[in-house]
């Protein structure tokens, strides 16, 4: 099994954090979101993946350089999601792969879904759930996808895109090449010309896209606080306050509610964190009051 992680998007909803690291290398619990995303895929069978970069795609090519399987696509330009698929459609052969947004969070069973694709007989499978903040897909009764803008019909409901898709690599041939285009567009013309794309509906689980400050944050007291995601982690999360083991605390700090602070940061002496998330290397400077906010220090 193949796929992509789309991460070459600016991040401009995240800035100025985004302005130091893509949004697909912003640290939840001490280890890059794309670290996460990509042990995601090989825990379910993914042997080959491709990852689009162009916003700081430097910082992108240099955390999985000389990772085994991966392929790192250099976008000097911004392609967009349906220019950097088909920049990338050499890499798939015939056999659909997987698609996968490098900016959200998720349990959902890639591998069933990627078999319940390759069982429809679909040209593309969505993977869509209900979410009102989101919910702009347009699905008719037999599960089929018909629109992707403009208010439900009759017969019709709204639904959200997750961010993870199948697709056959095929229909990636109705996206021109070297420019910028979005990938709803292509599937727009899949379905004027008669195109299936199916939904996959699903509920039950745990998503967030990770696209506002308030949603990152919001994603780490999921886990910290309300226990989510157990797990989807490499190690076990014991307490609200994550703290990497090269971590400096001064005396005196005061962590309230959820705290997580990365590896070489400093704590000054007398500060108070409240529903914090502080990136490695950074300062907080002694008797700060800081809540709901995120740290991520200078170079």
């Amino acid at each position: 099994m193949k796929a992509m992680v789309l991460a070459a998007g600016l991040g401009t909803r995240l800035r100025p954090y985004s302005l130091k690291r893509p949004k697909p290398l912003f640290p939840v619990l001490g280890v890059p979101l794309l670290t996460h995303t990509l042990a995601q895929l090989r825990q379910s069978g993914v042997e080959e993946v491709v990852v689009n970069a162009h916003h700081l795609r430097e910082q992108i090519k240099a955390m999985l350089h000389g990772q085994d399987g991966i392929q790192v696509q250099m976008e000097e330009l911004e392609l967009g999601t349906g220019g950097g698929l088909r920049l990338a459609q050499g890499h798939f052969g015939e056999a659909p792969f997987l698609a996968v947004n490098g900016d959200i969070v998720h349990d959902l069973d890639l591998a069933a879904v990627y078999g319940s694709h390759r069982a429809s007989g679909a040209e593309v499978t969505m993977v869509l759930h209900d979410c009102p903040r989101f919910n702009k897909v347009r699905v008719d009764s037999e599960g089929r996808i018909v629109g992707f803008s403009g208010a439900a019909e009759e017969g019709e409901r709204l639904l959200a895109f997750t961010g993870v898709q199948v697709v056959n690599p095929a229909v990636l041939s109705l996206i021109p090449e070297g420019i910028f285009y979005n990938l709803i567009d292509c599937y727009e013309a899949l379905l004027k010309s008669g195109g299936a794309i199916r939904a996959l509906v699903v509920s039950g689980h745990f998503w967030t896209d990770m696209g506002t400050p308030a949603d990152y944050l919001q994603l780490h007291e999921d886990i910290l606080l309300k226990g989510r995601l157990p797990g989807f982690f490499s190690a076990p999360v014991v307490s609200p306050f994550y703290l990497e083991k090269e971590a400096l605390l001064g005396a005196g700090v005061s962590l309230q509610d959820w705290v997580a602070v990365g590896s070489g940061a400093i704590i000054g002496a007398g500060a108070s964190l409240t529903r914090v998330v502080v990136w490695d290397g950074a300062r907080v400077a002694p008797g700060s009051v800081v809540a709901d906010s995120i740290i991520i220090g200078g170079e």
